[in-house]
């Protein structure tokens, strides 16, 4: 994955141990089955990849393991990324396709 990929949320699930901590550092929680698009990957050092998201923003928060400010972010592994294609990759392919076909062409034609 990487920024401006479209992924799906398929685990928002909070463990009841880590609620409280989990509420402190996020305003804005994520929503299973919920499209978002990836704003920016964090390494956080190697202990868990995690992503920042368009559609949802926090506030930066001091965390004690990073010895850092930043936005607290969504582990990697809540999310899949969604395989439709964008419309800019819909228009490079009709762009190969008039290129192989040639002009006023877009689909083979049916024998």
């Amino acid at each position: 994955m990487k920024p401006g990929d479209k992924v799906i949320c398929i685990d928002a699930r909070i463990d009841p141990e880590k609620a409280e901590e989990i509420k402190q550092d996020f305003e804005i929680w994520i929503t299973k089955n919920k499209e978002y698009t990836i704003r920016e990957i964090l390494e956080n050092d190697g202990i868990v990849p995690g992503v920042l998201l368009d559609e949802v923003h926090n506030f930066p928060k001091y965390f004690k393991l990073l010895n850092r400010f930043q936005e607290p972010a969504f582990a990697l592994w809540r999310f899949r990324k969604l395989s439709y294609a964008t419309d800019v990759e819909e228009e490079e392919h009709e762009a190969e396709l008039v290129e192989i076909l040639g002009p006023g062409i877009t689909q083979p034609e049916k024998i």
